[in-house]
């Protein structure tokens, strides 16, 4: 990462990602805790987790409900709906609060760069990297040290190895 001139702060300590995990109510899976045990990347577009000043911290819960807000404008004006919800609602906000309900259920997207998410579920290593902007959602590596050389363009999306991606509840499906 500063190859390619991304900034990079003092580690995150083992008590700086427990308040994190608390405020946010969120759990960093394994690798992605170890990369901010060596250094938290603070560059434009990368979460600011030390921050804990009022504006960042409302800009951090933005980028947890960036998913959940992408699906509700979909439904809104693109006519999305997840075939696992059921029959879709035919009042707009009744569809919303089926989202919202059910988006509770699912494995929560942790923000790693832009809209780049890890899921936090299942807690352990090798989970992969989805690109979100609303319902369209790719796979953008097959764990976090293969997105990095994807995002950092030392390799390339379509050498991604797409069959030893691991699938990850709702998310996968989305594909």
């Amino acid at each position: 990462m500063r190859k390619h001139q991304i900034p990079i702060d003092k580690p995150l300590s083992s008590l700086e990602i427990e308040s994190i995990e608390r405020r946010y109510k969120i759990v960093f899976p394994p690798d992605l805790k170890d990369l901010y045990l060596c250094g938290l990347p603070v560059g434009e577009g990368y979460p600011n987790w030390r921050d804990t000043s009022e504006e960042n911290i409302k800009l951090i819960i933005s980028k947890l409900e960036w998913p959940l807000h992408g699906m509700l404008f979909d439904i809104e004006h693109n006519s999305y709906w997840y075939d696992g919800w059921g029959i879709r609602p035919s009042k707009l906000e009744a569809a919303f609060q089926v989202c919202k309900e059910k988006f509770k259920e699912v494995p929560i997207l942790i923000p790693i760069y832009s809209h780049r998410f890890i899921p936090s579920k299942p807690n352990e290593i090798n989970n992969p990297i989805f690109s979100i902007y609303q319902t369209d959602i790719i796979y953008y590596g097959e764990n976090l040290e293969e997105y990095f050389k994807v995002e950092l363009r030392s390799k390339r999306h379509n050498e991604i190895k797409f069959n030893d991606i691991k699938e990850i509840e709702f998310w996968s499906e989305l594909l």
